[in-house]
């Protein structure tokens, strides 16, 4: 019994501030839960790895692309190690409309699915290690990538200017007219 009181009251309490509160104001503070933000804002660390590793490590995301013997894998990588986004042709939503999970159409609308998961996740640019050059599959692949919006270079990150550097770069969040 004294329980219910106390939530009764506690919700009373808080339909009266409810009540009071404009939805037209603005608040003050804004937390941003995204993940990606800071390297949206391109102000994330990028770890750099050792000078002589092949691929190197200087990236936020990193794409990733392996043919199995049935299928095809593509996926985002973080720089932590988490899979950030995944797309196979062994999925079934995939494989029902494909002719055969390993040919050229199947690697093109694999990066046209793949494309799409990973701008509904906000992630447009990605480091790449894949060229056209490296054949027709991997060039369908990352020509349906470039097609639907996603830069296969990332930026490079932003340093804040010293007060006694000469030339300031322009921040990245301002926009200057």
């Amino acid at each position: 019994m004294i329980q219910t009181a106390k939530v009764c009251r506690h919700i009373r309490q808080y339909c009266s501030k409810a009540d009071q509160i404009n939805n037209n104001e603005i608040t003050s503070m804004f937390y941003n839960r995204n993940p990606r933000n800071l390297e949206r804002l391109r102000i994330a660390y990028k770890p750099r790895g050792y000078g002589l590793e092949a691929p190197g490590r200087e990236y936020w995301h990193r794409l990733s692309l392996e043919q199995k013997n049935r299928y095809v894998v593509a996926s985002i990588v973080h720089n932590t190690g988490v899979i950030a986004v995944t797309a196979s042709t062994a999925e079934n939503a995939i494989r029902r409309h494909l002719y055969r999970p390993t040919d050229v159409s199947a690697y093109h609308n694999l990066g046209r699915v793949l494309a799409q998961r990973c701008l509904e996740s906000g992630i447009a640019e990605i480091y790449s290690s894949l060229s056209p050059d490296q054949g027709e599959k991997v060039a369908a692949f990352v020509g349906a990538l470039e097609a639907a919006g996603i830069s296969l270079a990332e930026p490079k990150r932003f340093f804040a200017p010293r007060p006694w550097d000469m030339h300031r770069k322009e921040k990245p969040w301002e926009v200057t007219e």
